[in-house]
């Protein structure tokens, strides 16, 4: 019996298309505004020395506290993990008693990557912010952040709880993945992180079927599957079809650098490629049931469609949502790839300035958030997966993946190993979920995705302006009407409907001018 996770999960929280509309100023959340101080001294420290620390997240993407008695989590290890306060608050508390240093934190969110880069072109200073990854590509690339300081690596500072209880799967990601020459790990520390799937009703669909991406192209599924209303999901996702007979050869997948030229093919955007991948986004946007950003799993469990592809943490709330309505849903990584992403926190250069003080405040809200119960307050909250993995002296992560998925049976039970994520070994035997047969397709491999998919994952990097220009101009061919796909015969009976409507108009101002002569 699995325990439902996530209070507000499953918001279309990551990257849910360019709209800008509050690039302006952004929205400030209520449980953590700043000061008039603050704001007139642009951040720094105000006059009863609190220093100001400007935070720049993703909508509803942090603990704001508030649980029922009722919620609280009762973990094996003895740990009890209940969000009273909102996340925010209990970082400046705990600021306080642990450096003696007042802390202010001014918070505020955006909705998209592209929006949040909008803000800081517009002027708006953050001290803190977490994109993902190739956004935060992006801003080192630029020269935009700063590396975290020596002490914030240092293993033996108990504080220090990011480097301590990261999990050794995503901290190799951080540290192989360069830009520049410098790995990720020294610019950028992790938050929350998933890859992308097929959410589908296996009671209409097979998982077979499922398991390529191919089925968005196949006519018996005409308008029964929906996708992501992104252009750079959208665009991979139509890449790896471009690419199939590539990506699922024997000899490119027995390479011996298989990641490096995965990653390396589907980050392909050269112009004749661009071209490609339209032609076949075209034929999916004829095929598919809508481009969507958070209607996917309403659609689902009322029938009007069989999959849509999804996000790993949407895809968790899809599968808990339906199941109140008896729909059980599950989820399948496509055969030819998927897409692993991250969200990470950055500190930018142009909020922290050199102030050395407000560098330790930024740091240490990477830590106090990495603590695993606090890890675990965020993970029940919003319904994504966490980096955080714990270590052998602290299983609470770990004890948390069996509250939400271990069996209560003794029958008809599964394994599912998760040593690579929790300790780094694959084989090791004290980080196994016993879960239900029927469950091995559905939550926890959304939300812990096995070691073979994960060895045909890859990162999205970011593109340079004019590739950029290139994708954006495509997506908007792709979102807009066809206009040649029309044959002869609409457009006549569309021109005499015009014809007609404005007849009747002619006729009726006719009337009206002429009624009194």
């Amino acid at each position: 019996m699995r325990k439902r996770r996530g209070k507000k999960v499953g918001l279309a929280l990551m990257m849910t298309g360019c709209l800008l509309a509050t690039a302006a100023g952004g929205s400030m959340t209520a449980f953590a505004s700043a000061t008039d101080t603050a704001s007139d001294n642009g951040g720094t420290a105000s006059d009863d020395d609190t220093i100001v620390l400007r935070i720049c997240n993703w909508e509803e993407y942090i603990d704001e506290g508030d649980w029922d008695e009722d919620e609280a989590i009762d973990l094996d290890n003895g740990v009890t993990v209940l969000g009273e306060n909102s996340m925010i608050e209990d970082f400046e508390e705990w600021y306080y008693e642990t450096y003696g240093k007042k802390v202010k934190v001014e918070y505020s969110t955006f909705g998209t990557n592209e929006e949040l880069y909008t803000l800081m072109s517009l002027g708006n200073e953050f001290d803190l912010v977490c994109p993902s990854e190739y956004m935060f590509m992006k801003l080192i690339a630029e020269g935009k952040v700063l590396a975290y300081s020596d002490d914030f690596f240092d293993t033996s500072v108990e504080t220090n709880y990011y480097v301590n209880n990261v999990s050794p799967y995503i901290r190799n990601i951080y540290e192989s993945n360069e830009i520049n020459g410098e790995s990720w790990s020294q610019y950028a520390a992790g938050y929350m992180w998933g890859i992308t799937g097929m959410v589908y009703d296996p009671e209409e669909v097979t998982a077979e079927e499922m398991s390529s991406l191919t089925i968005l192209l196949d006519d018996d599924y005409s308008k029964q599957i929906s996708i992501k209303d992104s252009s750079r999901d959208s665009y991979f996702m139509a890449l790896a079809i471009y690419k199939r007979d590539l990506l699922t050869s024997e000899e490119f997948m027995q390479s011996e650098d298989y990641a490096g030229q995965l990653q390396e093919e589907m980050n392909d955007v050269s112009t004749e490629t661009i071209a490609g991948v339209e032609e076949i986004l075209t034929e999916i946007s004829r095929n598919a049931y809508s481009f969507e950003t958070d209607s996917g799993k309403a659609d689902l469990v009322a029938g009007k469609i069989v999959g849509n592809y999804q996000w790993s943490g949407d895809a968790v709330y899809s599968m808990d949502q339906a199941e109140e309505d008896d729909v059980y849903l599950e989820f399948a990584v496509p055969e030819e790839c998927t897409n692993i992403w991250m969200d990470g926190w950055v500190m930018l250069k142009d909020g922290i300035s050199g102030d050395a003080e407000k560098q330790q405040a930024a740091e240490a809200f990477v830590n106090f958030i990495s603590m695993p119960e606090n890890a675990v307050r965020n993970m029940y909250y919003i319904g994504y997966t966490s980096v955080i993995a714990g270590n052998e002296d602290d299983t609470t992560m770990f004890d948390y993946a069996n509250w939400c998925y271990a069996s209560e049976d003794e029958e008809d039970v599964a394994e599912y190993p998760l040593g690579y994520y929790f300790s780094g070994n694959s084989e090791d035997e004290d980080y196994i979920v016993m879960v239900d047969e029927e469950d091995v397709s559905r939550q926890i491999f959304a939300q812990y995705p096995s070691e073979d998919v994960l060895e045909r994952a890859t990162i999205m990097e970011y593109f340079s302006t004019e590739k950029m220009a290139e994708l954006n101009q495509m997506w908007i061919n792709i979102r807009c009407f066809h206009l040649s796909d029309y044959p002869a015969a609409v457009w006549v009976a569309i021109l005499a409907a015009v014809g007609v409507v404005v007849l009747v108009c002619l006729r009726k101002r006719y009337r009206r001018r002429h009624q009194y002569e």
